[in-house]
C-alpha cells in the first residue's frame, strides 16, 4: 500500500478514482466515456450544475457571487485578476508569503502599480506577516492562504476596505471559510478538489466593470459568467472529477467535518517532529500549514535515510522542494490519519535506528 503525501497534484478518495474510471468507459449508463460526451448535452450539463451547486453549499457562498469553473491552472489567475480588476494607472497592494505570492504580483506589475504591504522573504517565508496597513487607494489586496513550498498558512483572514483576491489553491475547502470576506477566490483543483486541468473561481460579481480596458473574451470573468463556464469547451473530465470529490466531502460531514479531521492529523503530525530529537520544524509554530508540514532533519547526513526508509515503507512524496529541502508532508483533505501514523511510526523506528 502507497501512503501519498505528494504536494499536487495530491491524493484523491479512492471511491473518487473507481467512479472516474467507470464514467471513462461508461458514463451513467449512456454508453459513452465521460471523456467524449458533448459539454452541451443535458448529462454534461447536469455534471456542472452539481459541482457549481456543490461549492456554494459546502463553502456557503453568498447571493451576489458566481461560481466559474476555467482552464490554466491558478498561474492563469495571477494574471487574470489584475486583468479585470486593475485599472490602467491604479494600484493593488499584495501580501508576499512565498513563490506563488511572488509569481501573482509579478503578473500584476503588467497591468499597474503594486505595492507590496508586507513580506516574509527575510526569513525565507518561514511566517505569516500579520500587522500591515491596507491602502484604501488601491484596487484589491492579494493573499495566498497556504504555501506549500514552505509550510505556513493564514490561520485567520482580515476585514478590509477594498477587496481581497485569494489564492487558495493548496487548503480550498479544508476548512470554514466566510466568503463574503473576499471579493474573488481562485484555486487550483489538484490539492483538495480534483485533477488538475481545472480552477475554480468564486467572484463577487460587484468587483466587475470597473477598468477600461478592453479584455479578450478567454480572459474576461463577465463573459465566463454569462457563458456559464462554457464560453469554450471546458475541461469536462476534471470539472466531473471535481464534482464526485464535492460528493464525496459533502458525505464526510462537508468543510466542518473535514476541517477536524485536518486538525487532528496536523496535530498528530507536529506532535512528534517537535518530539523527536531528530527532526525539526522549520516555521512559526502559530503559523504551520494544516495541509503542507514542513520539516527537516538535524543531521543533514540523515536525509537521504530516511527517505529512503520512507519509501521501503510505502511512504511516498515527502521530499521537500527542491528550494527549501528537507521532507514535506502534505496531508490534504484525501489522506487518511492511518497514513499520518504510518509516517510517525517510520519517524520513531527511524530514531530507534539512530541513537
Amino acid at each position: 500500500m502507497k501512503h501519498n503525501f505528494g504536494a499536487g497534484p495530491g491524493i484523491l478518495p479512492h471511491e473518487v478514482l473507481k467512479q472516474a474510471a467507470e464514467g471513462v468507459l461508461n458514463f451513467n449508463g449512456t454508453g459513452l466515456s465521460i471523456l467524449e460526451i458533448s459539454h452541451r448535452s443535458a448529462e454534461f450539463e447536469s455534471v456542472l450544475d452539481e459541482a457549481v451547486s456543490l461549492v456554494k453549499e459546502l463553502f456557503n457562498v453568498p447571493e451576489g457571487y458566481s461560481v466559474l469553473f476555467m482552464q490554466g491552472g491558478a498561474s492563469s489567475q495571477f494574471a487574470l485578476a489584475p486583468y479585470n480588476l486593475l485599472p490602467d494607472g491604479g494600484k493593488a497592494a499584495y501580501v508576499e508569503t512565498g513563490v506563488w505570492a511572488n509569481k501573482a504580483l509579478k503578473e500584476a506589475k503588467l497591468f499597474g502599480q503594486v505595492e507590496i504591504v508586507a513580506t516574509a522573504k527575510e526569513s525565507n517565508f518561514t511566517y505569516i506577516p500579520k500587522d500591515f496597513t491596507i491602502p484604501k487607494d488601491a484596487a484589491y489586496i492579494h493573499i495566498t492562504s497556504n504555501n506549500t513550498i514552505y509550510g505556513t498558512q493564514m490561520k485567520e483572514f482580515f476585514k478590509s476596505p477594498i477587496p481581497v483576491v485569494c489564492d487558495m489553491s493548496s487548503d480550498i475547502f479544508s476548512r470554514k471559510v466566510d466568503v463574503s470576506d473576499f471579493g474573488l477566490i481562485y484555486a487550483g483543483a489538484q490539492k483538495n478538489m480534483g485533477p488538475a486541468g481545472v480552477t475554480l473561481v468564486i467572484i463577487k460579481n460587484d468587483i466587475l466593470g470597473k477598468v477600461d480596458r478592453k479584455i479578450p473574451s478567454m480572459f474576461n470573468y463577465q463573459v465566463q459568467i454569462e457563458g456559464g463556464s462554457m464560453y469554450n469547451t471546458p475541461p469536462c473530465f476534471a470539472i466531473y472529477v471535481s464534482m464526485l470529490t464535492l460528493r464525496w466531502l459533502k458525505a464526510k460531514g462537508g468543510v466542518a467535518g473535514i476541517e477536524q479531521d485536518n486538525i487532528a492529523k496536523a496535530k498528530a503530525l507536529y506532535t512528534e517532529i517537535d518530539r523527536n530529537p531528530l527532526f525539526k520544524g522549520v516555521c512559526a509554530v502559530e503559523d504551520r500549514s494544516h495541509m503542507n508540514v514542513c520539516f527537516v532533519v538535524e543531521n543533514p547526513e540523515h536525509e537521504k535515510p530516511f527517505l529512503k526508509y520512507c519509501d521501503e515503507k510505502g511512504i511516498v512524496g515527502i521530499k521537500g522542494h527542491r528550494s527549501v529541502g528537507g521532507f514535506r508532508a502534505s496531508i490534504y483533505n484525501a489522506l487518511p490519519i492511518t497514513s499520518v501514523h504510518v509516517l510517525i511510526d517510520a519517524m520513531q523506528e527511524f530514531q530507534e535506528n539512530n541513537k
